[in-house]
């Protein structure tokens, strides 16, 4: 379908909604109109059962009572929608906009998803995986097994929704309301739950393991023994003097919400295993040669770091902004001693959502890393290792992979050039 096709079938409904003559409700089951756009228009009562609408724009479309049952909406820009009272079972929602979207009372269960011949493929939860909910509201909503992991959900009104069993490993529910909701059996493990009453959890058998609340995680740096600022200073003293004075910063399983920026610091060489920078601003900070195995770095501002030559096995950077950031590979020794190469390593990282546009990762090593919907748009990746890593809806457009190992599992389905490459 093109868009001049589908501008008519939409005009052909307003005429329908307003009782005009020659008006005719818009059924498109099962079919691809997917990177077109009717952003703004009243699709109230529609039926797009199956239809495969990845990347359209669709902000401020008013979807109430429609029929969105097992549909691919992607990659979507769905803010502002309208979808009180919709359809929206069985249907697959990653990674879209769905900022300040109204949900009340809509229908998350499990649905079938669509398949050639018009019949539907066993029955799947719907998916939210990562998708932006910021200040949505899903008051009452019908939501049990709904997949929400690593979703932004912060402000949300969930307040008398069923949730039953719904996961949302890694999603940012902070400020969220969910009085009334009923979250029995709801998978919240490495949730972020900062600003939530979390009376409605505690008894409703919800995994919360990891989870960050308003409370610290770890040890808090009111327990250091001199202030961190000294501690730096004696840190960059022990770097100045090659260990010979000062003494090493370790941050381990330390929680450093509480400084909210780190912004141009400089921190080479220290150790911070566990520890818990969420949602800091860390631009252009200098970590190179850092241990920083198991981290948490989401929904970090590190936008043209230092980073060279640091161990970041195990560590979660979902969400993360890392454009131009430098994570090349450090060199040590000289002259006719003997010489150290250190890559980068990111050997079993979370990175999905990640932003690493521009940035310059030769010869990281990215084994096993989670890289769903990661952005490396124009970025330096030569001679980068992604043995095993996830790389579903991975975007290498613009990206140097000259040497790089792409032996990914089978199935994996990721972006180069423009082009969606299958791995076999």
């Amino acid at each position: 379908m093109t868009q001049d096709q589908l501008d008519a079938m939409v005009d052909l409904h307003g005429r329908f909604l307003s009782g005009r003559l020659g008006g005719r409700r818009a059924i498109l089951q099962n079919m691809d109109i997917s990177d077109l756009s009717f952003a703004g228009k009243d699709m109230r009562q529609a039926d797009f059962s199956g239809c495969s609408m990845l990347r359209m724009d669709l902000s401020g479309t008013n979807f109430q009572e429609a029929r969105v049952y097992a549909c691919d909406l992607s990659g979507a820009n769905l803010g502002r929608c309208n979808f009180i009272r919709a359809d929206l079972r069985g249907s697959r929602i990653e990674f879209a906009n769905l900022e300040k979207a109204n949900l009340d009372k809509a229908d998350l269960r499990v649905g079938g998803v669509a398949r050639d011949g018009g019949s539907y493929n066993a029955a799947q939860s719907v998916n939210f995986k990562g998708a932006n909910l910021s200040g949505a509201k899903l008051t009452g909503v019908l939501a049990g097994n709904a997949d929400f992991s690593d979703a932004i959900m912060s402000n949300v009104n969930m307040m008398g929704a069923d949730l039953r069993d719904a996961k949302m490993e890694g999603a940012d529910l902070s400020g969220a309301k969910i009085g009334g909701a009923n979250l029995h059996g709801a998978q919240l493990k490495a949730a972020i739950l900062t600003g939530v009453d979390l009376s409605n959890l505690k008894e409703r058998d919800a995994d919360l393991s990891e989870a960050i609340t308003d409370a610290n995680i770890g040890a808090s740096l009111n327990d250091l023994d001199e202030p961190l600022a000294q501690k730096i200073e004696t840190h960059r003293t022990w770097v100045d003097s090659a260990g010979k004075e000062g003494k090493q910063l370790d941050l381990g399983g330390y929680d450093l919400r509480s400084l909210e920026k780190l912004k141009q610091e400089r921190l080479t060489a220290i150790k911070a295993v566990g520890a818990r920078f969420f949602g800091m601003n860390l631009y252009k900070i200098e970590m190179q040669s850092a241990i920083l195995d198991q981290t948490d770095f989401r929904r970090c501002d590190l936008e043209e770091a230092d980073l060279r030559g640091s161990s970041f096995r195990g560590a979660r950077f979902n969400h993360a902004n890392l454009k131009g950031a430098d994570f090349n590979p450090l060199l040590f020794g000289g002259g006719e001693g003997t010489k150290r190469f250190s890559p980068s390593d990111f050997e079993g990282a979370s990175l999905s959502y990640a932003d690493f546009s521009e940035t310059s990762l030769r010869s990281a090593n990215f084994k096993g890393a989670d890289l769903s919907y990661a952005n490396f748009l124009g970025a330096d990746l030569r001679g980068a290792d992604f043995s095993d890593a996830k790389l579903d809806n991975t975007n290498f457009d613009g990206a140097d992979l000259e040497e790089a190992v792409m032996e990914v599992p089978k199935g994996s389905v990721f972006k180069l050039e423009s082009l969606e490459e299958d791995a076999e």
